[in-house]
């Protein structure tokens, strides 16, 4: 089940970038225990006011693996994010 919320994680794209989250590498840690996930992650920048949209699309997309009852979402902006976490395919998009 794994990786399908990963799979659905990464169809979930930065609405400024267009870039995965996964591939920014946004997520840092995901959960699931009895139908219920956590997804622990970040934004690029302490106050984006995209947040509201990303958290929407990242809680729709990961409710549509089977099993999948309960999505919540943890912002967390520690360790605070930079390119570095990256993946190599984000960092080929942006040019880096």
């Amino acid at each position: 089940m794994e990786k399908k919320i990963w799979q659905q994680l990464e169809a979930v794209h930065d609405p400024e970038l267009f870039i995965s989250i996964v591939d920014l590498g946004l997520v840092y840690n995901v959960t699931e225990a009895a139908g219920a996930v956590d997804v622990r992650m970040t934004l690029t920048t302490l106050g984006c006011p995209l947040f509201a949209l990303i958290e929407k699309d990242v809680k729709d997309k990961v409710s549509s693996v089977k099993g999948i009852n309960k999505v919540h979402v943890d912002l967390v902006f520690d360790p605070p994010w930079n390119v570095e976490m990256m993946s190599e395919r984000g960092k080929a998009m942006m040019g880096i």
